[in-house]
């Protein structure tokens, strides 16, 4: 069957998919959204288990503060009014053994001082540390993402030189330096075995986790209430609102390409349709090389996926539990005094996450608890489909409810439901390469692409367009988003109109 779709088709009904056609459907495009699966939000999701919503996306959300970075788009989008956010005190606590503590706070004069106390022959590295946080509130992430770097011109380039012009430095001394790197410059040995864990993920580039706990600090980086996949419905509302279309459950064997031009999208139940212009929001490879064939290939696109760039698949676990965990630091690292083997690999530490700042993710006096590791993407594809998997994610599991047994005495007699999500869970819900669920993983390394871009077309290809993190490297939620405006602002331009942005009135 063949159906005409208007203007614009979108595949993927994730935030950048949202954003797109949130941003076409203001300027005067019809859009049409398909999406594989039967909820919005794409990796932005939460899932609701016997009461407990367990979160898989946001622990932080640039833009939740007015007149901050990000948050103009955030409202012309309809995510943020009415909305409430929690802003934390303290963003994460690492514990050694012996029980000595980091307190990662988001004050960085109290930071600094619970540095000190910690060590005190490591003063000059930690004022430079805490001034550096200081700096960084002043930063504009999101001066680097307002506009399509095609489409500026002298002016705007000299504009953003000179906003940036003070922060070069800055970004130069902590931008080409990882967390893991920067722990070794430290003199005292807890410091060295803590700091790389201080921002959750040991390759971040220390600029990005600076940068973090400034945004913190100015309220720009809460988390919102109601968790990612309603933060997600609030632009699939938008989205509705403003006349789009989203069909669910609507999964695209192939771009439909005639004449080098894209042209529409045939699903798997061969219903075909065609719009002057396709835009994918959806996994990157997926889209290269399979709904187009791999017909539209250059040797740089050819090298971003073949395989030297890290990716992020995560196993997460879980936990509905029958305990009031409010009185707890919300998330702490625990450094093990022995390793244990998780997914064939040994840990030597273990995140723990709970929710309860926000009550609406579980019953009253109770608690959602999450354990999030790095793992192998390998290991889980390799057992996927045999029985061997589902006894593998048991396991895995007990082990490390077993090592919370020691940091929380009684909790095993409390978990009520466990829950297993591993990289092919994130595969199979999203399509996603190797079940990554932040495309590019952010290191010092691909810092370089994340500040260049990767381009949005491919070589040969008219009316098609590519958003989201696997063209925006880092792929944090704000980031993806803006993927989707700058396309529409590309879009007016080829078409010589005025690209429109609206602020619905506040709830």
């Amino acid at each position: 069957m063949t159906n005409s779709s208007g203007d614009i088709i979108i595949i993927g009904a994730g935030i950048a998919g949202l954003s797109a056609g949130c941003y076409a459907q203001m300027n005067g495009y019809h859009t049409e959204i398909f999406e594989m699966h039967n909820l919005p939000g794409g990796l932005c999701t939460a899932w609701n288990r016997q009461g407990y919503v367990f979160d898989g996306c946001i622990h932080y959300l640039f833009g939740s503060g007015k007149d901050q970075p990000f948050h103009r788009m955030w409202e012309e989008l309809g995510a943020v009014q009415g909305r409430k956010f929690i802003d934390h005190d303290e963003f994460i606590r690492v514990v050694a053994p012996d029980g000595k503590t980091l307190i990662v706070y988001t004050n960085p004069d109290r930071l600094e001082h619970h540095l000190l106390d910690l060590s005190p022959v490591d003063s000059k590295l930690i004022k430079q540390f805490c001034a550096g946080i200081w700096d960084f509130t002043e930063f504009d992430m999101s001066l680097l993402q307002q506009k399509p770097k095609n489409l500026m011109n002298g002016g705007d380039w000299l504009r953003l030189s000179g906003k940036m012009l003070p922060f070069l430095g800055l970004l130069n001394k902590w931008g080409n330096i990882s967390a893991a790197e920067f722990a070794k410059l430290f003199h005292d040995p807890f410091l060295r075995s803590a700091i790389p864990q201080m921002f959750a993920w040991t390759s971040i580039p220390m600029m990005v986790g600076m940068s973090l706990l400034a945004y913190m600090y100015n309220k720009n980086a809460g988390f919102p209430v109601g968790a990612s996949l309603e933060f997600a419905r609030s632009l699939e509302k938008r989205y509705l609102e403003l006349g789009g279309k989203i069909h669910y459950s609507a999964q695209v064997e192939r771009i439909l390409v005639e004449d080098n031009r894209a042209v529409g999208v045939r699903l798997y139940n061969n219903q075909e349709y065609y719009a002057r212009r396709v835009i994918s929001a959806c996994d990157g490879r997926g889209t290269i090389f399979n709904l187009l064939g791999g017909k539209y290939l250059n040797k740089k696109i050819k090298k971003l996926y073949d395989g030297h760039l890290p990716l992020h698949s995560q196993l997460q676990v879980s936990l509905g539990v029958n305990r009031d965990l409010s009185t707890e630091p919300h998330w702490v690292t625990y450094l093990l005094e022995k390793p244990i083997a998780i997914a064939g690999e040994k840990r030597y530490e273990i995140g723990v996450k709970h929710y309860c700042f926000d009550p609406s993710l579980a019953p009253a006096e109770k608690s959602v608890m999450m354990v999030m590791l790095d793992t192998p993407y390998d290991y889980w594809q390799r057992i996927y489909g045999r029985s061997i998997y589902d006894a593998e994610q048991i396991q895995e599991s007990q082990i490390l409810i077993d090592q919370l047994e020691q940091f929380y005495p009684g909790i095993k007699a409390d978990i009520e439901f466990v829950d297993v999500a591993t990289p092919v869970s994130y595969e199979r819900y999203t399509g996603n390469w190797q079940g990554s669920n932040c495309g590019w993983l952010l290191t010092k390394e691909t810092m370089g692409l994340m500040v260049a871009g990767i381009e949005k077309k491919l070589p040969g290809l008219d009316n098609f367009y590519a958003i989201g993190q696997w063209v925006e490297p880092g792929g944090s939620v704000p980031i993806v988003a803006m993927s989707g405006r700058n396309i529409i602002q590309q879009i007016c331009h080829e078409d010589k109109q005025e690209f429109i942005s609206l602020n619905p009135i506040a709830q």
